[in-house]
């Protein structure tokens, strides 16, 4: 099976921090000639911050602009399930590939309250739901063996796991093998070739932002056996992402060194990094250093 990467695209903002949707468009398009698909409205989207109007319109700007050329997923995902399942229903029928569903933040669930919630989604829309597991900014983790009996649903086609563990992502794998159809994404950016080569259906990069051509190498690299280009190319990219990460928020320094190249995707909404001339001079210099500076 051919393995893919889907960018965590970022979400471009004007001055006074309404989207410009011209120019997400226009990363949508440099990350299809890279080769990369596509994960709107993700954690470096930004999506925390935008309402749910903004949210449907920006995955209807997305599709429109690449769909069918590329796997788009859509993270839909909201505190509440009744809020959820309205942009759900809102974008079912969009052709995406899928819809990610972030575990709910800020309420405390248990993982009878994750199953009825996932559930809901899933029964609500004929598009592929996606479970997302980020516990570090949610508080709430989906257990393995409530992955497991969500995996059985009909319309739940796999998770998304940003844990940073290696072990649940193996646990998750396991749960893959078992159920067929059930598809495991592995999101941290330094272990990009270790889980295809553990059986990861893909990965989903924030980093590949920034290095769109390096992320699409390591996949590239992989899916033709080339695994010694495949791991120079991961040596790059976790060697960008040790450096860069080590200045501050991942998704905030991920914009923002997208910015030093290109300022038309603009800062982020507030309370966001704001610009810092020291850590910008430090941005530059790991990008120089690595072949991602014009």
């Amino acid at each position: 099976m051919k393995r893919n990467a889907h960018v965590a695209l970022v979400t471009c903002f004007h001055d006074d921090e309404s989207i410009n949707y011209d120019a997400t468009r226009a990363q949508a398009r440099r990350q299809v000639a890279a080769g990369n698909d596509l994960m709107v409205c993700g954690t470096n989207g930004d999506f925390s911050a935008l309402t749910q109007a903004e949210k449907i319109r920006l995955i209807e700007e997305v599709a429109d602009e690449v769909s069918g050329r590329v796997k788009i997923i859509a993270n839909i995902g909201c505190p509440s399930t009744y809020e959820t399942l309205q942009i759900a229903r809102a974008v079912d029928g969009l052709h995406l590939h899928g819809v990610a569903v972030i575990t709910p933040y800020f309420i405390a669930c248990t993982q009878d309250g994750l199953e009825r919630h996932f559930t809901s989604i899933a029964d609500a829309v004929t598009t592929p739901v996606y479970l997302y597991d980020i516990p570090a900014r949610t508080q709430n983790h989906i257990e393995p063996e409530t992955a497991r009996r969500l995996a059985g649903h009909p319309n739940i086609a796999g998770i998304k796991d940003s844990g940073g563990s290696p072990d649940t992502v193996l646990e998750y794998l396991e749960v893959a093998r078992d159920v067929p159809g059930f598809d495991v994404y592995c999101a941290p950016d330094h272990l990009v070739l270790w889980g295809l080569e553990q059986g990861c259906a893909g990965v989903v990069s924030g980093l590949g932002n920034v290095a769109p051509d390096v992320l699409a190498a390591i996949v590239a690299g992989f899916n033709s056996g080339d695994l010694d280009a495949a791991r120079r190319a991961q040596d790059n990219f976790a060697g960008l992402r040790k450096d860069l990460y080590a200045l501050g928020f991942p998704p905030a320094l991920v914009k923002r060194a997208l910015y030093m190249n290109d300022p038309s995707v603009g800062l982020s909404r507030q309370p966001a990094l704001l610009p810092d001339p020291q850590q910008d001079k430090a941005i530059v210099a790991i990008l120089q250093a690595r072949g991602l500076r014009p």
